[in-house]
């Protein structure tokens, strides 16, 4: 029996930030599926970026996230490692651009002080502030990763212990998400 397009659509990955305390934390899956098989499990879609001071995490077509970490990385290099004049710079191109508005991939992006989601259609948002911190998810898992980060943040584990977590809450819950987490963190000065 012949699959049809959206049995043959790529589905990748659980991305989540979580800034708490004086630090934020980026995690993400390894799962990459093709319609209903795993082909990869031990994707890295979290690195660092620019001198080391800016993690990252990807959702979405790996060539295309690929792009936006080249261009993240350049615009960090051209603002001396500015993310929020980079990021929005970098959205400012992604809407003005029609080779970037065809990319089909998300980031989460975050340093010492900042963090941020870049959408797909050129949107830069900020994380949503509360007492305890903050938390955003990208991806398939993404709402299970953000709903259980939310539910312990304003308990005693630190932003990697609570991104840990919160990814395998969500491989739990999700098909296209996997156990093996990679997990990159900055602390503010």
């Amino acid at each position: 029996m012949a699959m049809n397009a959206e049995e043959l659509r790529w589905r990748a990955t659980t991305i989540v930030l979580v800034q708490k305390g004086r630090r934020a934390t980026i995690a993400g899956d390894g799962q990459v599926s093709l319609g209903q098989t795993v082909v990869k499990g031990n994707a890295r879609k979290v690195r660092r970026l620019g001198k080391g001071n800016v993690i990252s995490g990807f959702a979405g077509a790996t060539a295309d996230a690929f792009t936006l970490f080249e261009r993240l990385e350049a615009k960090l290099e051209q603002f001396s490692g500015q993310l929020t004049r980079a990021t929005i710079e970098m959205a400012k191109d992604w809407r003005t651009d029609r080779y970037l508005r065809r990319l089909e991939a998300m980031m989460l992006v975050a340093d010492a002080s900042s963090a941020f989601l870049l959408s797909g259609s050129g949107d830069v948002l900020e994380p949503e502030q509360t007492p305890h911190g903050s938390v955003m998810a990208i991806g398939s898992g993404g709402n299970y990763a953000l709903a259980a980060a939310r539910a312990l943040l304003d308990g005693p584990l630190d932003s990697e212990a609570i991104a840990r977590r919160a990814l395998e809450i969500a491989a739990d819950i999700c098909v296209y998400t996997n156990r093996n987490i990679v997990v990159e963190s900055v602390d503010s000065i």
